[in-house]
């Protein structure tokens, strides 16, 4: 992210104050190298002081600003902001790091002139690719950005608090802020051996406790006796090394690490190039040293990478119960012969709370702290601690704040976040300040009890050389770096990671480059000419065409690109990821105060003006000039379609915890997804990765989430992603046929080294959407964005696989951020906050059953003497609800424990208890079973059937129990089960002689039979009815959640539509349930008799039926949205208040209700009521004039309804 830094006053003299730096963001991590020479040195308890933005003069500060006009009187010979370095030299000597040209550029910088920032025209966006300016420049300013009209502000950021504009936080405390506890027998240790206590490994005699150190090691023998005094003063004195260390570490582990960087000098006579390199490592149970040689502001990519290893081994894996704190210094001196080299030391020590257990919105610091924390963190560090802490337990993000340090150019970076939120970020910190010129003296990394990490990183410029001189000075620096971190924090270690490393490409840069390549895999189109020959070919209309093309091109798409090969291809072309970066910089960044938006130009400003800015034709000309083979075009040309579909992204956002883009759908090839999506979201983390698709401004469906149980799994997963959700939402867009919402779903992949962070990634994924949907009020916290689609959206979103017990979060989420429509984001909320559980109601379960009892009813089937096949069962909402609601006989039931059959009837009473339990058949008391029942776990093996049969593999039994032969049953209802478990290549199983072994079967679980499975089980004489139709019990069911939300104002919610703290609920809540209930089984019942009917006259088969009343409805809804009907105000109130429910419309009245709810949303309960009803009534292929006729009867019962009320009036009068 770019950096918001003024100047302090308008001469342009040396003179800076720089903003005040405080910051609250949604990044986190630390990193750095450091030292402290005088550990022993004890800081008096300091205060924290704000400091007063200073007079207009900036030669004038006031007495807490002398330090600084010192400074900068000192420093005046090589730093003088705006005019030391011309912008473009500044430019290409920061993006550049080739330290062989840094001379010769250094020489350039005597002649330069000074340079003003370019002023150009105001610009207006109109579109992605407008034509640039004369300059080639297209810079959006915070005036000319697109605003979205009618946004309400977001009075509430989570994330980032900014202070008084004006005010610094300056230290006045020398040292680290942590002071170890004086070690009184170090020397005596160093010159006798001895320790403060007995050490592990370590005989407690007390002679043996006393040995010398220097005689250990003359005993080694490994230094000559006249260098053993100086290396090990050297080691005790000269490395910064605190007394912790030496009150921590046995004699023994002193001596070897002694000896062992000794021999590291040793080593350096036997290189080639006598270059001295040390390096030592040791981890033990409960602690771990890492010392290693390093250069200041480099960051070795060959090396023994002891951050990565830290990150990985100890920070990563840290929680409340076990967690490990880091102490980093840099030697004060440099390695001899070496004057660019020091020795960084790396001390990691396993906390020990006094409370394991505080709760995680503890934040006082004397319950939650670390024992050596408290006992070596000074006052003044406990403070800044105690107010970073009591800020991040209410966040989803990080908080950051930075200090100066008074008398000194080093900048003190505190960073706090939740432990787990952010894996990878300590190591990747350090590649972000060494590019921007910076580096650590020392940093630490503090864990707390209630799940709290908590860095500071001490930050200094690096020595002056001509290598520094392509670098800003850190007081600019400091507040790019710090608003960087938002993007490390959102993914710490891109794919690109190297290239940023070593300083060819920006963190902004790779980052993006690391998105694109994400895209680039779920879209490139690489599925050739066959398979458009072929798609023309088919029938469109035919579901059974399209899932065959579906699984070819799934099958196509493996073979070719994979993500490796994405990633090879787009590592070779760092030069083409700068201008492509460009062009999307270009759109999407904005400066939030103009051309002076910053004290010394950020990079992204610095690229749009010195970098030649090519327009998308250019681009195209550039890339075909650079790639060398038609693949490598295919991929960097995906980078051209994913810059001119993004709408908006809150990339430049300073605060975010994930990234998220809105796109354009139009890039989609028709061919491969005929029916056209209305919007589109892409959300990126290091975490996840994830989509929020629908076919409608106004829709409506659950949000997923996807593991993985190993690394094919998480290939074949995300390769699938994007089709998976395209159709989950096509089928929710079906199955929405009776209500308002269009269809939507939202999915979540977790990375294959995540799968633990479900909460995690949810929040993310919540958050980052949440971005773009609200209007940013906020400077330097929520900035605003480029926004080219320019209208309002609201998501209506809802629980699905393991998502369900996480919507209470995101609906106080969204009502924290001001989201005006918390109340309708999230259905399946608790009922504390208005929502309506399906499954303590039975909602989708009222729905499937309509189905089965319809088919009962058609053909007269006693309910009891019914033999019944289930998956999904008694644990589930829909599995439980059907055992519930059901009278049949219960011969077999699967589920996630096992499969369980009983031939003369499963014991009912044993699975009501069980389904009002929510318990899997592993719970049930098997000595109700007949001679002929069984059951078989998934964890068992080799068990013996009563028919003799031995099942070798419980879990491949309980998978394919559904597909074995020779059972009777009468009718499946699949309540739950992957997707596809019945497709082509495994139907046959279940036909016989041409004939269905499965009369009758009710899809309660989404996709569990494909389209053609299905179309082959009707053609063998099964009634089939599918998943589109049965399941829309719970669509419909908050789908009016939804309406009572939008309906009531915020007093008069609470008060009738969430139960209280007592568990009572208010009178409406109740009723409204009912009338919901009954909602559902009124429009279940429409639609079976609207496919029995059309079946009974046409022939066609179910499932084909169900689809075509899902389209004609769906195509109506939408024209006569559009139509003039909706202009005729006693036509559109009469539908709507046979639409809208009577309970609603007597407690609020039509006229309130209209004027709450959002047109667009009433425009779609009308035309959906009246295409749903019209359709249910005529079937999907009326005659010509049947909607004439339709809307005739209808008319004329309206005016007849209104004839009737004149009359009355009349009679009155």
């Amino acid at each position: 992210m770019v950096p918001d830094l003024h100047p302090s006053g308008n001469d342009g003299s040396g003179g800076v104050e720089v903003e005040r730096c405080r910051f609250f963001d949604t990044s986190n991590s630390g990193n750095g190298n450091g030292i402290s020479h005088n550990l022993r040195q004890t800081n008096s308890a300091t205060k924290v002081i704000p400091r007063p933005f200073p007079a207009q003069n900036s030669n004038s500060f006031n007495c807490h600003h002398s330090f600084q006009e010192r400074l900068v009187n000192n420093c005046a010979a090589y730093w003088q902001p705006l005019k030391a370095i011309p912008l473009a030299s500044y430019y290409k000597l920061h993006r550049v790091p080739s330290l062989d040209s840094l001379e010769v550029m250094a020489e350039e910088q005597d002649d330069a002139q000074p340079i003003e920032l370019p002023q150009n025209e105001p610009t207006v966006i109109e579109q992605p690719q407008d034509k640039v300016a004369q300059d080639g420049i297209q810079n959006k300013i915070l005036e000319q950005v697109v605003r979205t009209p009618g946004r309400l502000p977001s009075p509430q950021p989570t994330h980032l608090t900014v202070p008084t504009p004006g005010q610094h936080r300056v230290l006045h405390e020398e040292g680290s802020g942590y002071v170890a506890p004086k070690f009184e027998g170090k020397e005596l240790q160093m010159d006798q051996g001895e320790l403060s206590g007995p050490k592990p490994g370590m005989q407690t005699d007390t002679d043996q406790m006393h040995r010398i150190v220097m005689d250990q090691i003359e005993e080694k023998g490994f230094i000559p006796p006249e260098f053993v005094e100086s290396e090990t003063h050297w080691f005790y004195n000269e490395l910064g090394i605190d007394d912790m260390y030496f009150q921590t570490e046995t004699v023994p582990a002193i001596v070897n690490h002694i000896l062992s960087l000794y021999a590291g000098k040793v080593a350096a006579y036997a290189r080639d190039d006598g270059r001295l390199e040390i390096r030592l490592d040791k981890e033990a149970a409960d602690h771990a040293v890492y010392i290693d040689t390093s250069k200041p502001g480099v960051s070795v990519i060959d090396g023994p990478r002891y951050e990565q290893r830290i990150d990985e081994k100890y920070i990563n894996a840290s929680t409340g119960d076990c967690s490990y704190r880091v102490e980093s210094f840099r030697s004060a001196s440099h390695l001899p012969g070496e004057k660019d080299q020091q020795l960084r030391c790396y001390f990691v020590y396993k906390c020990q709370f006094g409370n394991t257990n505080p709760g995680l919105e503890e934040t006082n610091l004397d319950i939650i702290g670390e024992k050596r924390f408290l006992q070596k963190a000074t006052q003044n560090t406990k403070e800044i601690y105690q107010e970073v802490m009591n800020h991040v337990v209410t966040r989803t993000g990080p908080v950051i704040e930075m200090f100066e340090m008074e008398s000194s150019r080093e900048k003190r970076m505190v960073i706090a976040y939740r432990q787990g939120s952010a894996m990878g970020l300590f190591s990747a910190l350090s590649d972000l300040y060494h590019y921007y010129g910076a580096t650590s003296s020392r940093k630490y990394v503090e864990q707390f009890s209630n799940g709290i990490t908590i860095m500071s990183i001490y930050l200094r410029p690096l020595p002056q050389s001509a290598a520094t001189m392509r670098h800003p000075p850190i007081e600019a620096s400091i507040h790019q770096i710090m608003k960087e971190v938002s993007l490390l924090y959102c993914i710490p270690q891109n794919k690109f990671q190297g290239h940023f490393a070593s300083g060819r490409l920006s963190l902004q840069e790779t980052i993006y480059a690391h998105c694109v390549w994400v895209f680039v895999g779920h879209f490139l189109n690489r599925l050739g000419s066959e398979y458009t020959s072929l798609a023309s070919l088919l029938d469109q209309s035919n579901s059974a065409h399209v899932e065959m093309l579906s699984k070819i091109k799934r099958r196509l798409r493996t073979e070719t690109f994979t993500s490796d090969y994405i990633l090879e291809i787009i590592n070779k072309y760092p030069d083409l990821i700068r201008s492509l970066y460009l062009a999307f910089a270009n759109t999407h960044y904005v400066q939030t105060r103009g051309e002076q938006d910053d004290f010394i130009p950020t990079l992204s400003y610095l690229r749009l003006k010195v970098d030649p800015l090519l327009d998308d034709g250019q681009l195209k000309d550039k890339i075909s000039k650079e790639v060398v083979n038609e693949h490598d075009e295919m991929v960097m040309t995906a980078f051209r379609v994913f810059n001119s579909s993004v709408l908006k992204t809150n990339f430049y956002t300073p605060t975010k915890v994930a990234l998220s883009f809105r796109l354009n759908p139009n890039f989609l090839p028709g061919v491969e997804y005929p029916q056209p999506l209305f919007g589109m979201f892409l959300v990126i983390s290091s975490e996840f990765r994830g989509f929020h698709l629908r076919f409608r401004d106004i829709a409506r469906g659950g949000i997923r989430i996807v593991k993985s149980r190993n690394r094919e799994a998480y290939s074949i997963n995300a390769r699938s992603l994007f089709d998976e959700n395209y159709g989950l939402a096509n089928t929710q867009q079906r199955k929405n046929k009776d209500i308002p919402e269009g269809g939507s779903k939202g999915v979540i992949l977790l990375d294959v080294h995540h799968q633990d962070k479900v909460k995690v990634a949810f929040e993310k994924y919540i958050d980052s959407i949440l971005d773009l949907l609200l209007k940013p009020t906020s400077p330097g916290i929520k900035d605003p964005i480029v926004d080219l689609h320019g209208q309002e959206e609201i998501l209506f979103m809802g629980p699905d696989e393991n998502t369900a017990d996480l919507v209470n979060w995101a609906t106080e989420h969204a009502r924290k951020r001001g989201a005006p429509w918390w109340k309708s984001f999230f259905t399946g909320k608790s009922p504390s906050l208005g929502g309506i559980p399906h499954d303590t109601y039975g909602m989708t379960t009222l729905s499937v059953r309509e189905y089965v009892i319809g088919i009962y009813r058609k053909l007269g089937l006693d309910e009891k003497a019914v033999r019944k096949l289930q998956t999904g069962g008694p644990d589930g909402d829909l599995g439980s609800n059907e055992i519930l609601l059901g009278n049949e006989k219960y011969t077999a039931i699967v589920d996630g424990a096992g499969v369980i059959e009983d031939p003369n009837g499963l014991d009912r009473s044993e699975l009501v208890r069980l389904a009002k339990k929510r318990s899997m058949i592993s719970e049930y008391d098997t000595s109700k079973l007949s001679s002929g029942g069984y059951r078989v776990l998934v964890d068992e093996a080799n068990v013996a059937l009563p028919s003799g049969e031995v099942v070798n593999n419980g879990m491949i039994f309980r998978n394919t129990f559904h597909l074995r032969g020779g059972r009777q049953f009468d009718i499946f209802v699949p309540c739950g089960g992957r997707p596809e478990s019945i497709d082509l290549s495994s139907v046959h199983k279940l036909i016989v002689d041409g004939k269905s072994t499965i009369p009758y079967i009710v899809e309660g679980a989404n996709l569990f039979i494909t389209q053609d499975a299905k179309l082959r089980l009707e053609k063998a004489g099964c009634i089939l009815y599918k998943d589109a139709s049965a399941n829309k019990g719970g669509v419909t069911s908050s789908s009016l959640e939804v309406l009572a939300s939008l309906s009531f104002d915020d007093k008069s919610f609470e008060e009738n539509m969430c139960i209280r703290e007592d568990g009572t609920a208010p009178p409406f809540y109740n009723a409204y349930v009912r009338e919901v209930q009954e909602t559902i089984k009124r429009n279940a019942a429409l639609e079976f008799e609207a496919i029995w009917r059309e079946h009974q006259q046409s022939g066609i088969a179910r499932s084909t039926l169900s689809d075509t009343l899902s389209v004609a409805i769906t195509n109506l809804d939408e024209e006569l949205q559009k139509s003039e009907l909706w202009a005729n105000v006693e036509l559109r109130e009469s539908v709507l208040e046979d639409a809208l429910p009577k309970l609603l419309l007597d407690k609020i009245g039509l006229e309130t209700i209209v004027q709450r709810v959002p047109e667009n949303y009433l425009r779609a309960i009308f035309g959906s009521y009246l295409a749903s009803r019209f359709v249910y009534e005529h079937g999907s292929s009326p005659g010509q004039f049947a909607f004439f006729d339709f809307m005739s009867k209808r008319m004329a019962r309206l005016n007849g309804r209104q004839e009737a009320v004149v009359g009355m009036n009349g009679v009155g009068a």
